[in-house]
Formats: C-alpha cells, sequence, structure tokens
C-alpha cells in the first residue's frame, strides 16, 4: 500500500503509459522506459498491456487513452507529441478528455524546465495534466530530460497525494 500523510491509500496505484510517435518501438523510447522505472521505484509495475507506443495520430491517442479509462487504471501517462510541428497532436488529443485541467503542472513543468535545464526553449513545451473520471492524466514531452524532471520533481512526489484526493 502507498502512505498519504499516514493514511493509506484505497489500493495499489495502477499506472499505464502511452508514447506518442513516429518512429519509436520499444527498445528505441527511451522516455517512456524512463516513465516506468520512475514508476518502480514507487513499486509501481506498469503491465505490458498498459504500455503502448501509437502514432501522432489524435483519433488512436483517443481510442487508447478511452480503453484505459473503461478500466482500473488511476493514472495514464503520455509522452511524446507534444511539441509545435504540425504532426504533434497529444494535447489537441487529450485536452477535450479532461474533466479538469490541472494547471499548475504546465506552468511548474515550464518554470522548472526553464531554470533548470533548457532556458527559453521552454516557451515550447506543451505539458499538460488533469483528471478524467477520478484518473490523472499527464502528458509530458518525449525527451528523456523533460520526461526526468516531470516524474522526478512534480510526479513522483504528488502522485499518492493526488490519487488520494480523487478517491476520497
Amino acid at each position: 500500500m502507498h502512505q498519504h500523510d499516514n493514511k493509506e491509500v484505497k489500493k495499489t496505484i495502477q499506472c499505464a503509459v502511452l508514447t506518442i510517435s513516429d518512429t519509436r518501438n520499444k527498445e528505441t523510447d527511451k522516455g517512456g522506459q524512463l516513465v516506468q522505472k520512475c514508476l518502480k521505484e514507487l513499486n509501481i509495475e506498469v503491465t505490458e498491456e498498459h504500455y503502448h507506443i501509437i502514432k501522432d495520430d489524435k483519433e488512436d491517442i483517443q481510442s487508447q487513452i478511452d480503453e484505459w479509462l473503461a478500466s482500473d487504471i488511476d493514472v495514464i501517462i503520455t509522452t511524446g507529441g507534444t511539441g509545435i510541428a504540425q504532426r504533434d497532436v497529444t494535447i489537441e488529443a487529450v485536452k477535450p478528455l479532461l474533466d479538469k485541467e490541472i494547471e499548475g503542472f504546465g506552468e511548474l513543468f515550464r518554470y522548472l524546465s526553464y531554470t533548470e535545464d533548457v532556458g527559453t526553449k521552454a516557451l515550447l513545451s506543451r505539458a499538460l495534466a488533469g483528471t478524467v473520471m477520478s484518473k490523472l492524466i499527464f502528458t509530458l514531452p518525449g525527451s528523456t530530460g523533460a520526461v526526468k524532471l516531470a516524474m522526478t520533481k512534480l510526479i513522483i512526489p504528488e502522485l499518492n497525494h493526488m490519487v488520494y484526493e480523487l478517491h476520497k
């Protein structure tokens, strides 16, 4: 069981990882692998059925997320497809699905990216988080630097708390 301020979360957190890329496969998907490694440090295993790589396609992204939303998944973390290139459609696919946007996630991600890593290129980051039906969705850029930053500085420190808040 995971702890939250000395209160047990009612169940083990179930996570899914979705990489959005026209070029990655399971061997070359360093971003998705890093998300799973960070989750493993919280004793959260991502099963094979909860890890997929799909192309940058709005309908495909929404279809996969909808499938996981209908399951016992608590958290969906996507990597890739968040830039400003024509093919980058992850934000456009995920945002309409959200019941509530967690604006602070994108704001803090860009701030930390600016101060710790990429400088003014952080302007281009379209990281997003929100809730759908008592589930969390995070959209992260695909680079390992961005994934590491988001996972270690924002998601991992607050994941138990966020899941607790959604289920209380």
